[in-house]
């Protein structure tokens, strides 16, 4: 995924003279790769290891009328320069795109510093967002140049995990099960574990990568599933509120799985952070089977 940002933003750069790039370090030596950075030397911009400066950067070339594509790892992008997002983009009224790395787990080597399992619910207590978690580098790419192209606030949630083939970014049904089958909901990269878990079962498997705004329509499209899972590659319960909301009307069970409100202090790697999350495909059979036995 990471590759093909750095392909659309080039392209982008050469093509738009609005697109600037705002690094913190984070990056750099791509598009220096590149060349771009020597072509466009006043729009591929490093403010060094500085986060809230990065987005006040953005916010003012937004102003300006450019648009401005930031990028680093999700923690050093979110989190740190919160503050940031929500004044000098969110309270101007301006746009960007927000490029992230590393996800929830995938630079677990490198300790707590680097993990943002709680980024997308952050970003979600802020109006007027877009968010994207997507689950193939091709959707990645695609959502990245229409981004590009737009003038909103986007975000988009890049990893290492991927599934094997690219899907539609909207919420729609991969395999239908029976009329009142469970329906499973998974985001961005967890379908793959998430089709894999259920291959034996009467399950309706549905996908989303674009979480904000929240399409309601396809879970009220399948209003016989009872019991409702929600799969995450982020904080449990990310968008279990999003999922309520437009069943409220409807009886039903709604399990969310996601990363755990933990803190796992063994550095180790990002498959085994998945596996200690339960969001393998081990560990969601264990998730369903224990809702099945609990009915």
């Amino acid at each position: 995924m990471r590759a093909g940002f750095t392909d659309v933003v080039t392209r982008s750069l050469d093509e738009d003279e609005r697109v600037v790039v705002v690094l913190a370090d984070i990056g750099v030596g791509q598009f220096e790769a590149t060349g771009i950075a020597e072509r466009h030397p006043l729009r591929v911009i490093n403010v060094g290891i500085r986060e809230q400066l990065l987005i006040s950067v953005a916010g003012g070339l937004a102003l300006e009328g450019l648009r401005p594509v930031v990028h680093s790892y999700a923690p050093f992008l979110v989190e740190r320069p919160f503050e940031q997002i929500k004044l000098d983009l969110g309270h101007q009224d301006v746009g960007a795109v927000l490029v992230s790395i590393g996800a929830s787990y995938d630079a677990a080597a490198e300790g707590r510093t680097h993990q943002a399992p709680g980024d997308v619910a952050l970003l979600s207590t802020l109006p007027g967002w877009t968010i994207h978690v997507p689950g193939h580098a091709d959707e990645a790419a695609r959502l990245l140049r229409d981004a590009i192209a737009g003038d909103g606030r986007v975000y988009v949630r890049l990893s290492d995990e991927q599934n094997a083939t690219a899907h539609d970014s909207l919420p729609h049904v991969v395999r239908r099960g029976s009329a009142a089958a469970p329906l499973v909901l998974a985001i961005g990269p967890t379908l793959d574990p998430a089709l894999e878990a259920t291959a034996d079962l009467d399950v309706t498997v549905a996908y989303a990568a674009t979480v904000r705004p929240f399409d309601g329509g396809l879970l009220r499209g399948l209003s016989d599933a009872r019991d409702v899972v929600l799969v995450e590659p982020t904080l449990a319960g990310t968008s279990a509120g999003e999922v309520a909301g437009a069943l409220a009307d409807r009886p039903h069970r709604l399990l969310a799985l996601g990363v755990a409100n933990a803190e796992l202090r063994r550095y180790g790697s990002g498959a085994e952070h998945r596996r200690a999350h339960g969001l393998d495909a081990e560990g969601i059979r264990r998730s369903l089977d224990a809702l099945a036995t609990a009915a």
